[in-house]
């Protein structure tokens, strides 16, 4: 994300109008507050704290006593227009997937992710098509459009990145979501799952719970799905942080090819089933979380007045489960909404990954303090 040779909190102040003027940030937009800023651009308090101040100097935040940082109302009128966002470098762009069920592309984060790109190519006026590659791994033939690329492969990685190769030698202007081949240098857009996992289990910890069961998806303990890995990894960095030593024993790994309901169910009755059960379960996926939640109820236990219970995507159902339910938003509707800004800015022959699209903790009724 920091890349120049200006100081450091002067390029985090770049980056806040660079946000600002592209909509990313919208006038009153709630910013994170200045601890977990420094955490999301792995700087010290100190240097956050100045770049803050220089924003607030320039009129583009404004701070509330007890409330919390914001986007001024007035902040894109600050700034100079970002021309390379207006200027539409293709003529069209295909969200590009392999055999994903048309179901699932009607799902919350699906959904959230398609509408961010058409937001932006309504915006441009630029043609928007969902293009499903299947098996032949071919793409059509416009070779002046721009292609956003997801979920494309599984145990065919060796192939798809062969064949990945071959589109960018035909300087096929392309951006990848959730994967990232480095010596290819195709850009690509990610959620931060490790802070997300963070997030979460800091989240209990702060209801006092100490002992936090966890469900992700894998092959086996030791083959964690890469996402459900670095929300691991978060849980466990969490746990370190409050001197809480990491138990295997509440790490439930569930083989699945997609996020169920039965998954999370079963995942709750192997913690259920522990000598020791914990006091809060992290299902590492909403649809998890709402499994867990019946496995509750069918185990004679009230949520969240006998065990808390999280989930992790910020599907829309979320919103309206009982009780509804604590979750960790991916913010997907960014992921999509970033990516077509890139391909329309032109700038698809740099191989650096963009910086991690935050997740956002949204509290419900689902968790509480533990009595």
């Amino acid at each position: 994300m920091l890349k120049s040779n200006k100081p450091i909190y002067q390029q985090i102040v770049d980056d806040f109008k660079s946000r600002i003027t592209s909509g990313e940030l919208k006038p009153n937009d709630a910013i994170p507050s200045q601890k977990e800023l420094a955490r999301i651009y792995k700087t010290s308090e100190m240097t956050m704290r100045k770049a803050l101040a220089l924003l607030v100097e320039e009129n583009l935040i404004i701070r509330i006593r007890k409330k919390g940082s914001f986007i001024k109302p007035s902040a894109n009128k600050q700034l100079p227009l970002n021309t390379a966002t207006t200027v539409p470098t293709v003529p069209k762009i295909y969200f590009v997937h392999r055999n994903v069920l048309a179901r699932l592309l009607n799902d919350g984060f699906y959904l959230a992710m398609l509408s961010g790109i058409a937001e932006v190519c309504a915006k441009h006026n630029i043609e928007f098509s969902i293009y499903n590659m299947g098996n032949s791994l071919q793409l059509p033939e416009e070779l002046d459009a721009g292609y956003i690329f997801f979920g494309l492969f599984d145990e065919e990685k060796a192939e798809f990145m062969s064949t990945v190769a071959k589109w960018k030698q035909e300087r096929r202007k392309m951006i990848t979501i959730q994967f990232y081949f480095p010596h290819l240098e195709i850009p690509s857009i990610t959620g931060d799952n490790m802070a997300g996992g963070y997030l979460a289990t800091q989240h209990l910890l702060d209801l006092g719970h100490k002992r936090i069961g966890i469900i992700v998806s894998g092959k086996s303990h030791l083959e964690i799905f890469s996402d459900f890995s670095f929300r691991l990894q978060g849980y466990r960095l969490a746990l370190s942080n409050h001197n809480i030593p990491f138990d295997p024993d509440l790490v439930i790994v569930k083989d699945v090819g997609e996020e169920t309901e039965a998954s999370g169910y079963e995942g709750f009755a192997e913690l259920m089933n522990l000598a020791h059960p914990p006091t809060a379960v992290f299902a590492a996926s909403d649809y998890k979380a709402i499994g867990a939640i019946r496995a509750a109820n069918d185990h004679g236990l009230k949520v969240p007045e006998d065990i808390s219970i999280m989930g992790y995507d910020g599907q829309p159902i979320s919103q309206w489960t009982t009780p509804k339910l604590t979750t960790v938003d991916q913010n997907t509707f960014q992921f999509g909404q970033r990516a077509a800004e890139i391909i329309l800015q032109g700038n698809t022959d740099s191989g650096s990954p963009e910086s991690p699209i935050s997740p956002q903790l949204i509290i419900r009724e689902s968790t509480r303090i533990k009595e």
